[in-house]
């Protein structure tokens, strides 16, 4: 059992524009509830004392403080503003981290990540230092050059990045300490440039990012399944 604090940093700064929705799609409703509760609902059944930071944007503040009221949502939490890019808004919810621990930074609209990946991601996080998952893609890949200059790639040798990315306190401040640069896409990509080499650990294949009116429909019917893998996959 890990000996560590546990934070989970829940970027929710998305306008939803993808999506074509008058709220940010972290608030749509999904199987009753507004998708952000059950993303945060996973990591409750892994670690029910996870200390929880949410990120919003200013503009979003009283929708959530509203949304909480409505669906009884009581859980100890703090909130605080994001940036302009990702990297800003993970870096001030960095700024809540007070204690040596493991962190985890996930995507509000993954509601459908496993307690498996969770654990997976934590317990290699205390052990390597960091933590990513992923998945192998199931279509073919080809890279583009132009409209006319395009290869095919091994597949086998493509990795499908999702979050949570969980990584020991001390290396993700230090590494959101640096500059942004236009190549940090995610948090790994911030911890690599600070000379770290990344672990991958498997993902689950249900855990889609929200972005789009399909990607909802096809979230309730994953949510809508009994069979459903909540712990193991």
């Amino acid at each position: 059992m890990s000996v560590l604090h546990r934070y989970l940093i829940v970027v929710a700064g998305g306008r939803g524009i993808r999506m074509g929705a008058v709220v940010p799609k972290q608030f749509l409703t999904l199987s009753g509830k507004p998708i952000i509760f059950h993303t945060i609902d996973r990591f409750l059944e892994y670690d029910p004392g996870i200390e929880v930071i949410i990120v919003l944007s200013r503009d979003s503040t009283s929708v959530w403080e509203e949304l909480c009221i409505k669906h009884g949502f009581d859980h100890d939490h703090n909130m605080v503003i994001g940036g302009e890019e990702r990297y800003n808004s993970v870096k001030n919810g960095l700024s809540l981290v007070r204690q040596k621990s493991l962190v985890a930074v996930h995507d509000a609209v993954r509601p459908l990540v496993s307690t498996g990946t969770i654990e997976r991601c934590f317990l290699m996080a205390e052990k390597k230092g960091n933590a990513v998952p992923f998945i192998n893609p199931s279509e073919s890949i080809r890279e583009i050059h132009s409209a006319t200059r395009n290869r095919v790639l091994n597949r086998d040798m493509i990795a499908l990045i999702q979050t949570p990315q969980v990584f020991r306190s001390d290396i993700l401040l230090a590494a959101y300490g640096k500059a942004f640069q236009p190549g940090f896409t995610d948090d790994a990509s911030v911890v690599e440039a600070a000379g770290h080499k990344i672990n991958l650990v498997e993902g689950n294949t249900e855990n889609i990012k929200i972005t789009t009116a399909e990607d909802l429909m096809v979230a309730e019917v994953l949510l809508g399944n009994q069979a459903y893998p909540r712990r193991t996959s």
